[in-house]
């Protein structure tokens, strides 16, 4: 295993207290894991994101005016605590309630509901969303249904700045459950990654193969098969996303996402294939983000988001921001 770290046990610690001294305008919360604003704006709902780190800049990246008040950190690849995501709420909170952005698993199902419950005990009025935009399986795959990946930076992006307008908790809510139904995501790997306190790859791949629909902490896809080209992978992710939701006739916004070990030129192929499919089928980019927006670790893929957008979505989705990892004017 080679990694620029010091302690395995102190990883997680020790990148959010990295990231804290970079930028300033950022607070680090020691042993509760938690990255907030240092300046509140008084009675704005407050947008608490987070869980298992190794997916960064998820979710620390996301922290700053128009998106995230506070994000929590797990452990690598496990859901932060109750305790940790209680801080969370408490440094977001500003009055006018918190909103809590969970994706799709378990163990964040579980914590972060608990969490809420303790605020809610504590008089902080605390609601929340789930996101599940991965359609690699079908939806009764796991206990909890599918699986909440890249388009949760989306989710961010909407209810952040539904947040900024004032608005009140229950509309921040209602836009992200908008953002998050018309949001749909797809993704593939072709190199494993590998837990610094594990010290081996989680599973393994042949030089020659790819496995689509993986997750991004390793979970099984739909099918391992040879090595495709940049516009075979765009046409197979696209081809799930769209079986799956009815963009045609839309304008979206697109995330092309690299999983941490993915080159960038290769994420800028990939969208020029993307771009000529979805040119094709009559459906109109509105925006498009390509970069590591949540990634998983070192390993090498990329995943495919499609959010479909009226006028709310689009004057939210343009709305300014400043956080680490994304950046409008």
């Amino acid at each position: 295993m080679k990694k620029i770290i010091n302690n395995a046990s102190d990883v997680v610690s020790e990148c959010l207290k990295g990231l804290a001294r970079a930028n300033p305008q950022l607070c680090y919360t020691e042993q509760l894991e938690v990255i907030s604003c240092k300046s509140k704006t008084p009675n704005k709902v407050g947008v608490v994101s987070g869980g298992g780190s190794g997916h960064e800049p998820a979710h620390a990246g996301y922290v700053g005016k128009g998106m995230l008040d506070a994000a929590v950190a797990g452990n690598m690849f496990s859901s932060p605590s109750p305790d940790r995501i209680i801080k969370g709420i408490q440094e977001a909170d500003s009055g006018a309630g918190v909103l809590l952005v969970i994706k799709n698993y378990s163990g964040d199902i579980m914590n972060f509901d608990m969490a809420r419950e303790m605020a809610e005990m504590d008089g902080i009025r605390v609601e929340s969303v789930v996101v599940r935009d991965d359609v690699a399986v079908p939806d009764s795959t796991y206990s909890t249904g599918r699986r909440g990946i890249a388009g949760t930076v989306f989710v961010h992006k909407i209810a952040g700045a539904k947040a900024e307008t004032g608005a009140s908790l229950d509309e921040v809510k209602a836009a992200a459950e908008k953002a998050i139904a018309n949001i749909r995501s797809m993704g593939m790997a072709m190199t494993p990654c590998t837990l610094p306190a594990v010290g081996k790859p989680g599973f393994e791949l042949a030089d020659d193969e790819i496995e689509i629909g993986m997750g991004i902490h390793g979970e099984p896809g739909v099918e391992r098969t040879k090595v495709l080209s940049a516009r075979e992978t765009a046409q197979i992710l696209l081809d799930k996303i769209l079986d799956d939701y009815d963009f045609t006739g839309s304008e979206v916004a697109l995330m092309v996402n690299g999983l941490g070990g993915t080159p960038l030129m290769e994420l800028y192929i990939l969208n020029n294939d993307v771009q000529d499919i979805l040119a094709q089928k009559g459906i109109k980019i509105y925006k498009t983000f390509v970069g590591n927006y949540m990634t998983a670790i070192e390993m090498a893929g990329c995943s495919l988001t499609l959010m479909k957008l009226d006028e709310e979505l689009k004057e939210l989705l343009d709305a300014p921001c400043s956080t680490t990892a994304l950046t409008l004017p």
